[in-house]
């Protein structure tokens, strides 16, 4: 079963940042390596599901025209809006993912320590709905945590086998630390390789 809404109210009622992601090191290089991934230089529209206290959507707003961050808890969406404050250009919102979902096209979707709180199920229309909201040669790009832990249904590596399974979808790019998985994978309706940084400007 998916983790219950109530275990993110009571982690958000004790702290503002109950992970503490704007102050550990593991997290500020975690998400430098997940922006660092992107294989574009820029991107038009992003759109960044469970986006908690908004700590990697300050790093993927330097990359983006326009970024859609959004989470299901109140108070997150509060300490996002304001970590976000400055930044016209980054729209932040309440919304549970799947059931809601933004009618936009993106090309590029960030799905960041979100699908292991999903069941099965649940987690496969979540990418499903992310690699129909992409455009031709979009990217879907997965950060998750490799440890065990209680709320968890899965880890980083099992979403990053799962996502070698699913249709549309060409892998470009997989780094497997010993704490988390990262993946890049690149929206192909038709056969073909993803094309790589370097493909895609002639050099390979």
């Amino acid at each position: 079963m998916n983790t219950p809404a109530r275990y993110f109210d009571d982690q958000y009622a004790r702290a503002a940042d109950p992970w503490h992601l704007g102050e550990r090191w593991y997290d500020r290089r975690k998400y430098n390596l997940t922006v660092a991934a992107l294989p574009r230089p820029r991107y038009l529209r992003a759109f960044e599901p469970g986006c908690s206290v908004g700590v990697l959507s300050e790093l993927l707003a330097t990359r983006c025209d326009q970024l859609l961050s959004t989470d299901r808890v109140a108070a997150a969406v509060e300490a996002a809006t304001r970590r976000t404050s400055a930044l016209d250009h980054v729209t932040v919102k309440r919304m549970t993912v799947p059931e809601q979902w933004p009618q936009d096209s993106f090309d590029l979707i960030v799905l960041s320590e979100l699908l292991y709180y999903f069941d099965p199920g649940a987690r496969t229309r979540l990418l499903e709905r992310s690699a129909e909201s992409l455009g031709e040669g979009g990217h879907l790009v997965t950060v998750h945590w490799n440890h065990p832990v209680a709320e968890h249904t899965c880890t980083g590596r099992d979403i990053a086998d799962r996502l070698d399974t699913l249709t549309g979808l060409s892998r470009l790019a997989r780094y497997d630390d010993p704490d988390f998985t990262l993946t890049v994978h690149e929206h192909r309706p038709g056969p073909g390789p993803a094309l790589s940084p370097a493909g895609a400007e002639g050099l390979a």
